[in-house]
């Protein structure tokens, strides 16, 4: 065989093993890797970078409220309308993670994760939050001035917005801060498996499949549910401060379900994990 083609043979194994060894199930300790630098990344980018991208995503997520609304509003009528029509909830979701915009919920574990291993990255974590929350809020806002002060959505459709947003205002704040809990570990969870995903679709049936659950349960998410709350305020079928007194809880059930119940135990794995490797060589 000539030695042109025993090369050629020898780099397709090489390149078919880097392939294989590529869609091997990574380890926590790669995963964080992978949100590490994502993090980096974000954190790098400016406060202006930030607000814009941050104020898309609140935007973004009110396709999560419309298009509950929408789905609810058609199919009203079955026995099993809130589980059909909670199958559009993950849309915001999957637009705004997949496409890299800021989402605050998404922030509780990347910087944070980069924060346990980094304490520098403290302050230029707080940067961003106290820029990407505020304006996914603003985003929310506008999407809900586009829904009850134009004529883009049907009125049946504002309606049903209206009524989601009423019903998570009327819970107390106990419940709407648990329930932002279980929102924020569910949505860090969803932010940890996309870093491990080997693929766009992977990442889609990932996010699709946990921020589902957060629809289902009609847990407390700080932007997608303010996205209908706004909505209700909007309508004129709630005061400004409901929405105000509903904030509050929602956000540090979010932040709380996201850094403690993910990012820390997920951190501490990796941790432990690689002391654990230490050991047994």
């Amino acid at each position: 065989m000539p030695e042109a083609n025993i090369t050629q043979s020898q780099e397709q194994k090489s390149s078919i093993e880097g392939k294989q060894k590529d869609l091997q199930r990574p380890s926590a300790e790669d995963i964080y890797e992978q949100v590490a630098t994502n993090a980096r990344q974000e954190l790098e980018r400016s406060s202006l970078a930030l607000a814009l991208s941050g104020f898309g995503a609140g935007a973004f997520m009110g396709l999560s409220a419309l298009g509950t609304a929408i789905g609810f509003s058609l199919v009203s009528d079955s026995p099993h309308a809130r589980i059909l029509s909670r199958m559009f909830y993950p849309l915001g979701f999957i637009v705004v993670i997949i496409g890299r915009s800021q989402l605050f919920t998404e922030n509780t574990l990347y910087p944070v994760a980069l924060v346990l291993k980094e304490k520098r990255q403290f302050w230029n974590t707080m940067r961003l939050w106290s820029v990407v929350l505020p304006s996914n809020v603003l985003g929310a806002f506008a999407f809900a001035l586009l829904a009850t002060h134009t004529t883009a959505i049907e009125p049946s459709f504002v309606s049903t917005l209206s009524e989601l947003g009423a019903k998570a205002i009327s819970h107390p704040d106990s419940t709407v801060f648990w329930s932002g809990v279980i929102a924020g570990w569910m949505i860090a969870l969803a932010a940890w498996l996309v870093s491990a995903s080997h693929s766009i679709t992977g990442s889609v049936m990932v996010i699709w499949m946990l921020t589902y659950v957060v629809g289902l349960g009609d847990f407390a998410h700080c932007i997608a549910s303010s996205c209908e709350i706004m909505t209700t305020i909007l309508s004129h079928h709630a005061p400004w401060f409901a929405f105000f007194e509903w904030f509050g809880p929602a956000v540090l059930g979010n932040i709380m379900g996201g850094v403690c119940l993910v990012t820390i135990l997920e951190y501490g794995q990796v941790i432990y994990g690689s002391d654990s490797v230490q050991k047994d060589e």
